[in-house]
């Protein structure tokens, strides 16, 4: 099967804002208009075709990020829909590491909100270029310019505006193109697929013009030709201008920005225009690199059918179906159905068995898939993600999916003994598909400790369980998950010495330990001299330290921002092995932390409380109750928005208490910030409260 369009016709897109922004309407409506559905869905009546688990269309959230495939004006665009909501952030991250460009959305009266500073952050992490959509023109309250002011001074984006807003509010009903120079007006058609296109009228003129020369001074920047007409006076064609506004985007200089009211169907055909006339296709973006797995030699792959097949595994999903689903991009070649594909990450050949196009929930088998394409590879169970896909003779390693760490944790148990094993598959199935959820043993009492990045996570995964794999299970109360770093400098030296009658084991180690800069996480260093250590067991005695640090000396909680440098030690030329020198890594590194003044990290989180401002003393005092620290307050749209950094630790259950202060009417989101030490007279509360346990459970 050779596919039916030229690569440069190929976008791959994300769609992500801050929850409630509309992301999912939006992409319902695209669906409809480029005729993949015949039925809008709606997120408010359960129907989104992108919300496709029932918790989704219960909640009216997402919690999972969803791909489809449509094309528009001869263009193939693969779309991948985000959740909003932080708790769900790794949807976001694997998605942008895939995508060649996104699309964000913002509310028109909510304006860059929290977690919209965050997917914009991630965007910029992986410099994927893109376009800024302000939707919800027609609100009550809808400020767009106040919007743009927040996109320059929040996210220091470099809004380019290339729409005017053809009214607002009820009396929103179009756009004012300033490329084209056109009105593009949907008046009162219900679903929005009648609109008329005509020259701007006499009450738009001057506005237009005044936004078009902003629009074109701009564009000069970026441009020398066009500078140099625009300075002329030379008329610059609709064309010239879309080709400089593509090449800024794809360079990051700026984010064109458009308008509409996804809801009221009204904005969404110029917003595909401009994937299909600004977004860069996948031979846009540089090669991608990798290494290659036995040299470390870099290695690149162009975006051709012609190079060797690369392709990365982004997402591993559970189906009813066919089992496990391993999303994947194709970077580079092809991939058939029935070929060989080598993991490079495992080592392992697997074959291609089934080939899926994916559409939400549904699938389409296909024969082929080409560079630059995403799909779906099913029941290929030993596939992780951030896992290679290549040719055995063309070797490469690209980089892996980061993701962050969870920051609560609960104690989880199933309400019969005879689901034990059912439990431990079912959260084996949710840890590969979801690579910030975790599961591990307390080392404390022995029982199973979930990790995840808050409480609806931790929610949402235990109802799955019971839906999906029909093991009914108890969840502790959610706690903080605290980590451990050092303060000072301090040295440890362990000797592993084992005589059991024959070979014996022998290793030694000299360690010095020494704290990084918050948010670092972890070093080694090996400073040995030549012949002191044989090179093969240096590997070994850093993976001693890692697994050290997963129990750190104070409370059991990991260690981090830590750098260990490797400086002496000594071996036996029969007895020292790779165990004896992880055991001496393990114990040196234990040594040393014990000199080095162990204290408590605790996740402090960004606030943001929306109420109406009778209520901002009540609010305040009580953030001030909890440990939070208030980093300003603003207006907006007649409720009072007040920002704060406050430890995670305090906010267990705080919508009871802020709906309570409020009679109901104040919302708040909270996202991780970072890790910062925990005030001495809590921390050795903490402690003493797993003494406690410890000594409860003894």
């Amino acid at each position: 099967m050779t596919r039916s369009y030229t690569i440069e016709k190929v976008r791959n897109i994300g769609i992500m804002a801050h929850i409630d922004a509309g992301k999912t309407t939006t992409t319902e409506r695209i669906l409809f208009y480029t005729g993949i559905t015949y039925k809008m869905g709606e997120v408010d009546e359960g129907t989104a075709v992108m919300d496709w688990m029932d918790q989704e269309q219960e909640r009216g959230i997402t919690i999972t990020s969803a791909a489809t495939t449509c094309s528009w004006k001869d263009h193939r665009i693969n779309i991948i829909d985000t959740p909003g909501h932080v708790d769900f952030t790794a949807e976001v991250e694997r998605s942008l590491r895939v995508l060649d460009g996104a699309i964000i959305i913002f509310c028109g009266v909510g304006g860059v909100e929290p977690q919209s500073e965050t997917v914009w952050r991630q965007a910029d992490r992986y410099q994927v270029p893109r376009l800024a959509y302000i939707n919800k023109m027609d609100r009550i309250g809808v400020d767009p310019e106040r919007v743009i002011r927040q996109m320059k001074t929040r996210i220091s984006a470099n809004p380019l505006v290339i729409q005017i807003p053809l009214g607002r509010e009820e009396s929103f009903r179009g756009v004012i193109d300033l490329v084209e120079m056109k009105e593009i007006d949907w008046g009162d058609d219900l679903l929005g697929k009648k609109f008329e296109t005509r020259n701007i009228s006499d009450e738009y003129q001057s506005e237009a013009q005044e936004k078009r020369n902003k629009m074109l001074e701009q564009l000069s920047d970026a441009d020398d030709l066009l500078m140099e007409k625009y300075l002329d006076g030379t008329e610059i064609s609709s064309e010239e201008i879309k080709k400089v506004i593509r090449k800024g985007v794809i360079s990051l200089k700026f984010v064109p920005v458009l308008f509409g009211a996804s809801f009221k169907n009204k904005g969404v055909h110029p917003l595909l225009d401009a994937v299909v006339n600004y977004l860069p296709s996948p031979k846009d973006i540089p090669p991608v690199k990798g290494h290659h797995p036995r040299t470390f030699d870099i290695e690149t792959r162009r975006a051709s059918d012609d190079e060797p097949f690369s392709g990365l595994v982004f997402k591993i999903a559970n189906d009813p179906y066919v089992g496990s689903l391993s999303f994947f991009r194709v970077y580079s070649g092809k991939a058939k159905m029935g070929s060989l594909a080598y993991n490079a990450t495992k080592n392992e050949d697997e074959r291609i068995t089934r080939l899926l196009e994916m559409h939400s929930n549904k699938r389409k088998n296909i024969k082929e898939i080409n560079a630059g394409d995403i799909a779906a590879l099913g029941s290929m169970k030993n596939l992780s993600t951030g896992d290679t896909l290549c040719l055995r003779s063309h070797p490469i390693i690209l980089e892996p999916i980061k993701f962050p760490e969870p920051v609560i944790s609960a104690h989880i148990e199933p309400k019969s003994k005879r689901e034990h094993s059912k439990l431990a598959d079912a959260l084996a199935k949710l840890t590969k598909e979801d690579p910030t959820f975790k599961v591990k043993q307390d080392p404390m009492t022995g029982q199973t400790l979930v990790c995840a990045m808050g409480e609806l996570h931790l929610e949402i995964l235990v109802d799955r369980m019971e839906r999906e794999f029909g093991v009914r299970a108890n969840l502790g109360k959610p706690q903080v998950a605290y980590k451990e770093t050092i303060t000072n400098v301090a040295e440890g030296e362990k000797k592993y010495i084992r005589q059991t009658g024959g070979r014996g084991q022998y290793g030694h180690c000299k360690v010095v330990v020494e704290p990084l800069k918050r948010g670092v996480g972890f070093e080694f260093v090996d400073n040995t001299k030549e012949g002191v250590i044989p090179k093969e067991f240096i590997l070994s005695v850093r993976k001693g330290v890692e697994e050290a640090m997963e129990t750190g000396v104070l409370a059991g909680f990991p260690v981090t921002d830590v750098k260990v440098t490797l400086i002496d030690g000594s071996y036996h030329k029969v007895d020292s092995s790779s165990i004896a020198f992880k055991i001496a890594g393990s114990l040196a590194f234990k040594d040393a932390a014990s000199k080095a003044n162990s204290i408590l990290l605790e996740p402090i989180m960004s606030l943001e409380v929306i109420s109406p401002d009778e209520y901002l003393g009540d609010i305040v005092g009580d953030i001030n109750a909890r440990r939070g620290k208030i980093d300003g307050m603003e207006m907006r749209s007649g409720s009072r928005v007040i920002k704060a950094f406050i430890p995670l630790e305090e906010m267990f259950e705080y919508i009871t208490t802020l709906r309570t202060l409020t009679q109901g009417r104040g919302v708040f989101s909270m996202e991780f910030f970072q890790y910062k030490p925990t005030p001495s007279p809590i921390m050795e509360e903490i402690i003493a409260r797993i003494e406690g346990r410890i000594s409860v459970n003894r």
